[in-house]
């Protein structure tokens, strides 16, 4: 790998350079009334760089050589699902049928496109025992919010303006809490016992009349699965409160039951994750939101419905919950996840749950005889272990995570679950090799031995990135956000 320092693009510029060539201006320049204020208009010309076409194509393209990436390497990013996404579904999504038609075209002229969106809800609808679902969200955390504000609105409809609780155990995803807040509840935490299971008694200990809805993921963030499900839904459901599913962890359980069958009532998936569409960078995502029938009324409107031989669009929702999103959802994460279900069928979800667990488990089993392991019993898709042994030798998990990079894998989630001392949150999935599970396994007591015989090896890491080790605090403190040309 070249560790040379990489020229900024600005760095490569050139004085009266150009990337472009256009036709000579023969129409009359004319003068454009704006609807902002005077200083806030540019009056001088940008600083942009000055460099030729094939200068900015070498530039990026050699950038983007030296970023990790699923199709590059192995990316067991616990809780985040990072595995490969099929180049069939790129394809499909390619379509010009798919790709060249726009957003407001008449029903009539796309009805190709509304038909597989349809099909595509009832499909979510069965493999998660919903009633109903919306295909509007953008991604998993205004999923969480959607549903949150339909729950809302069935409380409020029925004149329980005191149910401003929603409760979310202590090894959730950050983005529940957040999105209860978001839409007007107080989050509320329960604790997670000994097994990192929810604590039952302390459950039945915080529901009471004010409980609008628990929110879960099962598996949970720890790849755990909620044994007691059912007792937890049978003590909300008896105090007025409602079910929510986080649909993180559903990779974990296609095919083998629903979190419709468990009594959830609404729930939201990561089509960006279990169903394969690209993730990370910063998106595009998607996250459909399902309900049960009592909530259909608030769905987010237009709510695509089928009337005769064709598919539309209802917009007259009274009790609806409002648009969430522009032009009905991501629309080309949103047609991946639809070939990647159609491809694969219910067998081979079912499969995709079978081989992910295997993988979880035979990388759990192998690697808590170097690391700790906090939960004994077998997990599900993902699993945590402890670097407080290797702490002890003065070693981090932080430092570990830098090692792995010299070694080409990215590093596992760290520090969550923060219940869990130093952890490492670890998910091959279910599209890795035992080759690459060996490698990594291999890798990682490697790294062990490293900390306890040459402690230094690691905190020093990364020694052979294009980029070393950084200097975290600064960073964060004194973060350089724009190119200095007087510097």
């Amino acid at each position: 790998m070249n560790n040379e320092a990489y020229p900024l693009i600005f760095e490569r510029s050139t004085a009266g350079r150009s990337g472009f060539s256009l036709p000579e201006n023969d129409v009359e320049d004319m003068e454009i009334e704006s609807m902002f204020e005077d200083e806030y208009i540019r009056k001088e010309k940008a600083e942009l760089p000055e460099v030729s076409e094939l200068q900015l194509i070498r530039h990026y393209t050699g950038l983007s050589t030296r970023n990790h990436g699923v199709d590059t390497g192995f990316y067991p990013l616990g809780s985040c699902t990072m595995k490969y996404n099929p180049k069939l579904n790129e394809d499909v999504a390619r379509l010009p049928g798919f790709s060249h038609i726009h957003p407001y075209q008449e029903e009539s002229t796309v009805q190709g496109a509304l038909t597989w969106m349809y099909d595509l809800q009832e499909s979510l609808c069965e493999i998660t025992g919903m009633d109903t679902v919306t295909l509007q969200p953008a991604a998993g955390a205004q999923g969480e919010w959607t549903g949150l504000m339909m729950i809302r609105a069935f409380h409020e409809n029925n004149g329980d303006y005191g149910r401003t609780k929603v409760i979310v155990p202590d090894s959730a995803h950050g983005t529940n809490p957040a999105s209860a807040t978001v839409a007007g509840f107080e989050a509320v935490t329960v604790k997670t016992n000994e097994r990192g299971l929810v604590d039952i008694e302390d459950l039945k200990r915080l529901v009471d009349h004010q409980t609008a809805a628990l929110m879960l993921t099962n598996p949970n963030t720890l790849g755990l699965f909620e044994e007691e499900i059912l007792v937890m839904a049978k003590i909300v459901h008896e105090a007025g409160g409602k079910l929510y599913y986080d649909g993180a962890n559903l990779n974990a359980i296609l095919g083998y039951t629903r979190p419709g069958d468990m009594g959830f009532d609404v729930v939201h998936l990561n089509l960006h994750k279990t169903f394969t569409g690209p993730h990370g960078g910063g998106g595009p995502g998607s996250g459909p939101v399902g309900v049960t029938a009592e909530f259909d009324p608030y769905l987010p409107k237009p709510v695509l419905v089928k009337n005769n031989d064709s598919i539309t669009f209802e917009y007259e929702r009274p009790s609806s919950i409002g648009r969430v999103k522009p032009y009905y959802g991501n629309f080309g994460i949103n047609l991946r996840a639809y070939t990647y279900i159609r491809t694969m069928g219910a067998e081979g979800l079912r499969r995709v749950s079978e081989y992910a667990v295997l993988n979880a488990n035979y990388m759990m089993r192998k690697l808590e005889k170097s690391f700790d392991l906090p939960y004994k019993q077998h997990c599900k898709h993902e699993f945590v272990i402890s670097g407080k042994l290797q702490k002890k030798q003065g070693v981090r998990t932080l430092d570990m995570a830098k090692r792995l990079l010299d070694f080409g894998y990215h590093p596992p989630t760290i520090y969550f679950p923060i219940n869990v001392e130093e952890a490492m949150m670890i998910e091959p999935t279910e599209t890795e090799a035992k080759e690459t599970l060996d490698g990594f396994i291999e890798t990682m007591e490697q790294i062990a031995l490293e900390a306890k015989n040459e402690p230094e090896k690691v905190q020093e890491a990364p020694h052979s990135t294009v980029v070393g080790r950084m200097d975290e605090t600064t960073a964060a403190r004194k973060p350089v956000l724009k190119y200095d040309f007087n510097r």
